[in-house]
């Protein structure tokens, strides 16, 4: 693929590895906060029978669904970005405060913080909309 032969796209789809890193973070933090609260038998067992988790637990794991909600739309943004030669300023800043957003929104979910965890999701979708935006520039 010539498009990839330069190092100008590095950028990006070192992001997108970073994204991915993220994704794989909250997957095995979730994963450990709710066998902490349903013990490590039940999750090595068929998890025939459902056991709940609440608290922390929980909101890591809606935090990783919330983060899965919006990842594949990040990756694709990106790749087009990459693929049609429109990366620059936009992606960059939109890929750093994407991925920044995502982050503190980590923390903020799990304590429960409400009015300024949604601030930080809206930043995220910000910094999507400016990768989408440098495709149409």
């Amino acid at each position: 693929m010539e498009f990839l032969n330069g190092s100008q796209h590095t950028l990006e789809l070192q992001m997108i590895g970073a994204a991915v890193i993220l994704g794989i973070f909250q997957l095995l933090l979730g994963a450990v906060a709710a066998r902490g609260q349903q013990g490590y038998d039940w999750g090595m067992g068929p998890r025939d029978e459902p056991n709940p988790i609440s608290g922390i637990p929980a909101r890591l794991q809606r935090a990783f669904y919330n983060y899965m909600e919006t990842f594949p739309m990040f990756v694709a943004a990106m790749l087009a970005a990459v693929m049609l030669d429109k990366t620059g300023t936009l992606t960059e800043v939109g890929g750093f405060v994407y991925l920044g957003s995502r982050i503190v929104f980590i923390p903020l979910y799990a304590a429960g913080v409400r009015n300024i965890r949604t601030i930080v999701w809206v930043a995220a979708g910000g910094g999507l909309c400016s990768i989408c935006a440098a495709i149409f520039i």
